[in-house]
């Protein structure tokens, strides 16, 4: 089932979230570290309704951001849909004991589902340049790559954005 997060939700997220980062840091995939993700967005997800987990058996095995917000930094790629009308996936998180179970697929395809009930134009997303299993995740559902950006809290090296136009 996947439902909106609530509060109580925050520390098996951040749980979730801080096992990705140690296993990609383990992996030399600098995407995700002690600063980020944070209890603050996480929050700050949630008082917007924009957090979903999915949840089997009342045990969150992941989450992910659906928002309307674009971040300042998207604001020179060369998007192929006006600026107006879109979504922004974030923090798409599986804990990374359940990897490649389908978990990933089956919030992207409920994101996208949104998007396409709510009659957005499109949905965008970013990913580190150095996760190679996340741009072919991506790419596989029909997302094209249009341009990096730079989050120098988090890497010195480019995230790639995505959209996917619906």
């Amino acid at each position: 089932m996947i439902r909106l997060a609530e509060q109580k939700d925050i520390q098996t997220i951040l749980e979730i979230t801080k096992s990705c980062a140690k296993s990609m840091i383990y992996n030399g995939i600098f995407q995700w570290n002690d600063d980020y993700p944070n209890m603050s967005a996480f929050q700050n997800d949630i008082k917007r309704n924009e957090l979903y987990v999915l949840e089997f058996d009342k045990v969150i095995k992941g989450c992910i951001v659906i928002s309307t917000l674009m971040d300042c930094e998207y604001e020179p790629i060369d998007w192929l849909t006006k600026n107006e009308n879109n979504i922004y996936i974030h923090r798409l998180a599986i804990h990374p004991k359940l990897q490649g179970k389908g978990y990933a697929q089956q919030l992207m395809r409920f994101a996208e589902q949104f998007a396409i009930d709510n009659r957005y134009s499109s949905i965008r997303l970013d990913t580190f340049s150095k996760n190679k299993r996340n741009q072919k995740f991506y790419e596989l559902r029909g997302y094209k790559r249009l341009g990096d950006i730079y989050f120098p809290k988090q890497s010195e090296f480019p995230f790639h954005c995505y959209e996917l136009v619906l």
